[in-house]
């Protein structure tokens, strides 16, 4: 039971930005946004997906790629940016323990071709990927709040989310609004529940979680959604639910 995990890091980029001159931050952000998009846009042509780790670094979930593919993504991204950028392959029972395996693979130099992409694919058995959002938050939080105090929650919330999924070897990545999607191999329905009460004990919120499981981590993210949306039509019947999975293994 493995879950595959890739990051993509930009090296050397503290100093390098250093030699932009003091007007650089708009430039920095462009920058950022536009490898991004190249990022997640070539991974997910494989069906994979990518997650902001911080600026100069992602992460993505790619069961189902292979070496020689990350090879051919990381030539099309030195194509298109003069940047130092490595990949780094990791795999394990846990999404923690894949990213650990990546991370130790960059530190030893593992490399079996001449880009610098580290480490080595393996054959995964499945992802699974919680979306994760905010119970009522355009009815109820945006009332009582400011624009500010929601990012404020928000961002107190991740914290939150990304410490108890982590103790249980998953890894929690904030995509925008009041959505994160969680990486969480190995964790069931139940200890979902106790870890998102755990999460907002005491934050007056409630989450509501769409847990999708499939053979590539697009797909399954796609089931999550699916869940997620599933979750929201049955309360249009009267029917409450926090958790809902939807599978296609």
């Amino acid at each position: 039971m493995t879950v595959q995990i890739s990051i993509v890091r930009i090296d050397g980029y503290g100093p390098w930005t250093l030699t932009r001159g003091s007007d650089r931050e708009h430039k920095l952000q462009i920058l950022q946004a536009r490898l991004y998009s190249d990022v997640q846009r070539l991974f997910a042509q494989k069906n994979a997906l990518v997650f902001f780790n911080r600026f100069d670094e992602m992460f993505a979930v790619t069961n189902g790629v292979t070496l020689g593919e990350h090879v051919e993504i990381l030539k099309e991204l030195l194509k298109s940016h003069n940047l130092d950028i490595s990949i780094s392959i990791g795999s394990g029972k846990t999404p923690y323990e894949a990213h650990l395996d990546a991370y130790r693979a960059r530190n030893q130099k593992v490399q079996r071709n001449k880009l610098k992409v580290y480490g080595d694919t393996k054959d995964g058995d499945y992802v699974q990927i919680m979306h994760v959002d905010v119970d009522g938050s355009t009815s109820t939080v945006s009332k009582d709040l400011t624009p500010y105090e929601i990012s404020s929650l928000i961002a107190n919330l991740h914290a939150k989310l990304l410490q108890k999924f982590m103790e249980k070897g998953a890894l929690t990545f904030f995509l925008g609004g009041d959505n994160f999607m969680v990486v969480a191999n190995g964790i069931g329905s139940a200890e979902t529940v106790e870890l998102l009460d755990e999460v907002t004990n005491g934050m007056k919120i409630r989450l509501k979680c769409g847990i999708g499981k499939a053979a590539t981590a697009r797909k399954a993210a796609e089931m999550a959604t699916k869940a997620l949306d599933t979750i929201r039509d049955l309360r249009k019947t009267g029917k409450i639910e926090r958790i809902f999975e939807q599978s296609c293994l």
